[in-house]
């Protein structure tokens, strides 16, 4: 299994950002699919997570309204539109999959004026 986040950066309250996390070494298609996040010092946080075919989303409190998660199973890649970020979204971002205990390396997003 491998999960690869990217997309992170630094930006300013009210931008946007989007994550990526390309997978392999599972059947993407059949897997519900999930972001994490963990800022210094917290337990790590579920965001949002996707059902297989994309029907179904489910999201944090926090984010809701803000944040958008979609896929594409043709290219085994899980996407996390983040809208009108806050500095409290500052963390590590992480992509999981349902069928693996797997933790990628995340990807940082930092939001700060």
């Amino acid at each position: 299994v491998q999960l690869v986040e990217s997309g992170g950066g630094l930006v300013q309250p009210g931008e946007s950002l989007r994550l990526s996390c390309a997978a392999s070494g599972f059947t993407f298609s059949r897997s519900t699919m999930s972001w994490y996040r963990q800022a210094p010092g917290k337990e790590r946080e579920f965001v949002a997570s996707i059902i297989s075919h994309g029907a179904s989303t489910d999201y944090a409190d926090s984010v809701k309204g803000r944040f958008t998660i979609s896929r594409d199973n043709a290219k085994n890649t899980v996407y996390l539109q983040m809208n009108s970020l806050k500095p409290e979204d500052t963390a590590v971002y992480y992509c999981k999959s349902s069928l693996s205990t797997y933790w990628g390396q995340g990807t940082q997003v930092t939001v700060s004026s």
